[in-house]
């Protein structure tokens, strides 16, 4: 048996926000998602224990089947450990380059500046504050890493995507960490603002990186492998270093893919590919696919935008792996989960902690069930369970 988790990060939305509840995903054009809903079983799942922060970090955790409340220590790590950066006994903060004007945060991916760009920034920063156990880690795009020792870790830090087009004078850090963290955020506006990477953007017409922002602290973490839980071997398939780093943690291979980029630019069909490809090796069984595109748009705050994107991913990513498993005698029988790891509703433009709607499918039972589509009504509504994230995995393997 072959199995995959496909996650269309951010995907569901609230119907309430829509005239006649048509959020992206309904409006969306999803033939492949319809087909697999009416013939699979429909679920309802809370990705985010209450208490939690609805953060792709928590949500992303509970999808690789380990429970938050247990093994969670904070969203940088997991991001340093998908680039071999060991935090060691210290302490590692997200950095997002970011794009703060007026005291306004305008852009938290300042553009979605590429990931060359954003070395080049990486570099300077660590050539001018690096020392005394401080150290920043170029990832991807926007999104990188800071170190520091462990008496940094008290801080009381706000996500940059969670205040957009909002003043940042008070979401700044708080907690006895406080000026510690400001005095790098205020030093990088300097540093940032004469690097020539930085003028040749605006001349280009590009957001400029005005600073760095600090948030997502926490230890070395520790998570319980897919092997020995669920008998699960196979590989990891995103752009994000996020899911990268958790994948890694439970023991799952890091495919690249040429092109991949984690905003609609994305390589759709080398994402597909590459998850075959896993498939097909001797001794795998699993494979996890992570599209970021949906949840970047809902950020944004672009209904057509992210619309468009569920379209994409619907034919350009699970139409093709579909092709792939159905036309292929040894990808059979396989059984599939597709779902947002959280809903990014595009009316509030950040994430919402609120159960998410998910299909699962067996290709051993293609006969079609009912004729309601995918969406996050006709889970809500028709939906034969409500599970935790964390057991979705015991779900999928067990039948």
């Amino acid at each position: 048996m072959k199995y995959l988790i496909i996650v269309p990060d951010g995907m569901s939305d609230t119907p309430a926000d829509f005239e006649g509840g048509r959020t992206p995903m309904v409006a969306a054009d999803t033939p492949v998602m319809d087909r697999l809903a009416d013939c699979g079983r429909l679920l309802q799942v809370d990705t985010v224990p209450e208490g939690m922060h609805p953060g792709s970090d928590v949500a992303g955790m509970s999808l690789f089947g380990a429970n938050p409340l247990e093994n969670y220590t904070g969203r940088s790590p997991l991001e340093c450990a998908a680039s071999g950066v060991d935090v060691g006994n210290g302490v590692a903060y997200r950095c997002n380059l970011v794009t703060i004007q007026n005291g306004v945060m305008k852009d938290f991916t300042a553009g979605h500046i590429t990931t060359p760009e954003a070395k080049e920034c990486i570099k300077a920063l660590d050539d001018a504050l690096g020392g005394n156990g401080i150290s920043f880690h170029p990832g991807v795009s926007y999104r990188h890493a800071m170190l520091a020792p462990i008496d940094w870790l008290d801080a009381d830090c706000t996500p940059p995507h969670d205040i957009p087009e909002q003043q940042v004078e008070k979401y700044l850090p708080q907690g006895a960490n406080r000026e510690r963290l400001l005095e790098v955020m205020e030093r990088s506006k300097e540093i940032l603002a004469n690097l020539p990477v930085n003028q040749a953007r605006i001349e280009r017409g590009k957001k400029p990186v005005t600073q760095v922002w600090l948030w997502g602290q926490g230890t070395k973490p520790r998570l319980p492998g897919l092997k020995d839980r669920f008998g699960l071997s196979g590989g990891v398939i995103t752009a994000v270093d996020l899911i990268r780093g958790i994948g890694r943690l439970v023991g799952l291979d890091v495919v690249d893919v040429e092109g991949a980029t984690g905003f609609t630019d994305t390589n759709y069909e080398g994402k597909a590919d590459a998850a075959l490809d896993v498939l097909r090796r001797d001794g795998d069984n699993f494979v996890y696919v992570h599209v970021e595109a949906p949840d970047e748009c809902g950020h944004m705050g672009e209904i057509q935008l992210k619309t468009d994107s569920i379209s994409d991913f619907d034919r350009r990513v699970l139409g093709r792996i579909m092709d792939g498993l159905e036309s292929d005698p040894a990808l059979q029988p396989f059984r599939l989960v597709v779902l947002p790891d959280h809903p990014t509703p595009c009316s509030i433009r950040t994430h919402l902690r609120h159960p998410v709607p998910a299909l699962l499918y067996d290709s051993r039972f293609p006969e079609k069930k009912r004729n309601l589509g995918f969406s996050e009504e006709t889970a809500e509504y028709e939906a034969d369970a409500r599970i935790v994230g964390h057991e979705l995995l015991r779900e999928l393997t067990t039948f």
